[in-house]
């Protein structure tokens, strides 16, 4: 009885360590976009602060976004940048980017700010990320609805 004692201790203290030394988890999860803010300009651009948010419980690097935006149901542009920007796991971060609307998504952005009333988007394309520590990137597709409301005391900005 008493030499299994210390054969069942020496067990328990090497599954320990074995538990020990898995470290954390990677796991790579599918990113998103979405419009945190829509400011128009005196000159009929937008500016849009596009937030990134990384699901993976790693830091990713965002390469490359082309997504194409809808204001209601009219087709307002496509909004492309290079960013090359890190962000950490389970974490987001916001790009600004132009753009120069179609005429028919600024009249319908016009009609909802002079009216007071918000509007939906959709933004459907893709997002090429990687892991921050190795090169092999991939596309990412994305879609998103969500709604912009104008904000109180901000002519022309829509969160």
């Amino acid at each position: 009885m008493r030499r299994s004692y210390p054969l069942a201790l020496v067990a328990a203290l090497c599954l320990l360590l074995v538990a020990c030394s898995t470290g954390p988890v990677r796991r790579v999860s599918e990113p998103a976009a979405s419009i945190q803010q829509l400011s128009v300009g005196a000159d009929g651009q937008w500016s849009i602060e596009l937030r990134l948010q990384n699901y993976s419980s790693i830091p990713m690097r965002f390469d490359r976004i082309r997504l194409d935006l809808r204001a209601g149901e009219t087709a307002a542009g496509t909004l492309e940048a290079a960013p090359a920007l890190q962000i950490g796991g389970e974490s987001a971060d916001v790009i600004t980017l132009r753009l120069a609307p179609s005429a028919q998504a600024r009249l319908l952005l016009a009609d909802a700010l002079a009216a007071g009333r918000g509007t939906g988007y959709a933004l459907e394309g893709e997002i090429v990320a990687a892991p921050a520590d190795r090169g092999n990137a991939r596309d990412y597709r994305v879609r998103r609805n969500g709604a912009l409301s104008p904000v109180p005391g901000l002519p022309g900005v829509l969160r």
